[in-house]
């Protein structure tokens, strides 16, 4: 089967996927032709298209020994910072949609996420655990900024004294550092800010609508003054292109007051493989195959190694050295691997009109 054709720069400008890939279900592909009467010429530039979700719940539950939470929120799908390696990308082919530019142009909100949330906490067998959000798609994406789906999350989770852990690039995020600080009072909430390089070309590159790698090394110090605890997190590490930047990285966080640090290599399942390839070529043509040289070595001799214990880490030479050197930086710069957990003994269920009050 051949690849869908390049969509003209001028078209895509701003969006990180080069093609509009079909999605691994679909049986037939459509592609774009030149039938000699000028139809590239009149075509738009790609646009961003919000839809809206009503989900029956909001809290998702997962099983993985690779992850440190079993329960999560995505207040949104699809991303429109459109990081050409995000490994949530292939989730956008459970849509019917492709995992390339659909992804971070046809976006999924979900704002009942909020009044959801509460209905659950609520249920009386409900047991609090901590709940991240973040981990597929960016909760402080730009589409944030008018839906406020994160803000409602922080205010229910705040009003139940509930542990939350944050993953994010988007600097957004001070916008509700009010909640945040009330939260990380009690030591209910954690942020994880993502710095894949510190060179601002190739971040606009990779992450074409991702504040500058400065501008989110200056929200780790916001949130660090407010009293948040905040992990820089070296990730995803791209090797060839970005590895040799990770002690800079892990020292820049540490100076603007990150607690902990954390590294993972670059993962490129299923549909993500071909799109950074494609952008390898197009970018970094004179890199491309020693980067995907690498990211093989590290992954079993294939593109990506999905299995557990190794799929985050890697294996092999070159994965065990990125992994030396990120203990050996974090311990000359005092940066912690862990944290304490969150705390989730100050749950409680807030009253409502109506609920029967206790005597004591």
């Amino acid at each position: 089967m051949e690849t869908d054709p390049q969509i003209d720069a001028a078209l895509r400008r701003g969006r990180g996927a080069a093609t509009n890939r079909t999605n691994r279900f679909e049986r037939l592909v459509q592609v774009g032709i030149d039938d000699g009467w000028g139809r590239d010429e009149d075509l738009p530039p790609v646009r961003t298209e919000v839809s809206v979700e009503v989900p029956r719940k909001v809290i998702s539950r997962n099983s993985s020994p690779d992850l440190h939470f079993d329960r999560s929120i995505n207040p949104y799908r699809g991303c429109e910072h459109g990081c050409i390696y995000c490994f949530a990308r292939p989730s956008h082919a459970y849509l019917g949609l492709s995992p390339g530019l659909d992804f971070e142009t046809r976006l999924i909100a979900r704002p009942d996420a909020p009044a959801l949330l509460r209905k659950e906490l609520r249920a009386k067998r409900y047991v609090p655990r901590v709940i991240a959000i973040g981990t597929n798609t960016d909760p402080y994406q730009p589409l944030e900024k008018t839906h406020k789906i994160m803000r409602g999350l922080l205010e229910v989770l705040a009003e139940h004294r509930h542990p939350v852990a944050i993953v994010t690039k988007g600097t957004l995020i001070e916008r509700d550092l009010d909640v945040l600080a009330d939260l990380a009072a009690d030591g209910l909430v954690r942020v994880g800010i993502s710095v894949t390089t510190l060179q601002r070309d190739v971040a606009r590159k990779a992450e074409p609508r991702v504040p500058s790698p400065a501008r989110r090394l200056k929200t780790i110090e916001r949130l660090a003054a407010a009293g948040v605890e905040v992990r820089l997190m070296a990730s995803p590490m791209i090797p060839g292109l970005t590895d040799h930047e990770l002690e800079a990285m892990l020292e820049a966080g540490r100076d603007a007051g990150a607690l902990c640090a954390s590294v993972t290599p670059l993962r490129l399942p299923r549909e993500v493989s071909p799109l950074f390839q494609d952008w390898l070529a197009e970018h970094f043509p004179d890199r491309a195959k020693r980067v995907m040289a690498l990211v093989r070595e590290m992954h079993g001799g294939q593109d990506y190694d999905a299995n557990f214990g190794s799929r985050m880490t890697g294996t092999g030479t070159y994965a065990a050295l990125i992994q030396q050197r990120y203990r050996k930086a974090c311990k000359r710069l005092g940066l912690a691997e862990k944290l304490p957990p969150l705390r989730s003994d100050l749950f409680k269920v807030p009253a409502r009109a109506g609920d029967q009050l206790s005597l004591f």
